[in-house]
């Protein structure tokens, strides 16, 4: 007769609870490590968002500095100069008016012309520029420059000695309920000739 023996040690391997509890703290891990990487993406997205309307505003600012050296006269505010602005200004506040040897330039902020831009626009009603870059002589446009700004987000002030100071805030919907604000300030130095 073969006589066998038990072991009194325990059962190799793992029990249901132990595996239970090691796929539970690797889920948990996965989890934590996905919500960082989405996180991240977020984040990524925002900075990419602000960089991108930095570009906008920053062209519009060089367009406005480049009219701004044309200048013969410069008038900021509102009061007559809406009536010396070559296009509907359609409620608009002027910010900036100029007059320049291609025609009156003006710049203005209020509400969008079309429902596709975002919030209150920076507009400028002026002479088109030429395929060679200079200002043509044809009839002015009207043209959005930047949008999604504060009600009040753009100001455009004459400081003493001979400069210009620019300040535009957009405010930028982000997700659903929360927004993004970004601000874009420069001085700009007034021609000489003004």
């Amino acid at each position: 007769m073969l006589h066998t023996q038990r072991s009194t040690g325990a059962a190799a391997g793992f029990s249901l609870v132990e595996l239970l509890l090691a796929f539970g703290l690797g889920l948990s891990l996965v989890a934590l490590l996905l919500q960082a990487v989405m996180a991240e993406g977020q984040n990524g997205q925002r900075l990419a968002r602000v960089l991108r309307e930095r570009q906008l505003a920053d062209r519009a600012l060089a367009l406005l500095r480049s009219d701004l050296q044309r200048a013969t006269v410069v008038a900021s505010s509102a009061g007559p100069v809406g009536e010396a602005a070559a296009c509907s200004l359609a409620g608009r506040a002027v910010l900036l008016h100029l007059e320049t040897p291609a025609g009156p330039i003006t710049y203005s902020a209020g509400r969008a012309p079309e429902p596709i831009w975002r919030g209150t626009v920076l507009m400028r009603c002026g002479p088109a520029f030429g395929l060679d870059g200079t200002p043509s002589s044809g009839k002015p446009l009207n043209r959005v420059l930047l949008d999604g700004l504060a009600a009040d987000g753009a100001q455009v002030v004459l400081q003493a000695p001979g400069a210009l100071r620019v300040e535009l805030h957009q405010v930028l919907p982000v997700a659903a309920h929360r927004l993004q604000s970004v601000r874009h300030r420069r001085l700009l130095p007034m021609p000489s000739s003004v």
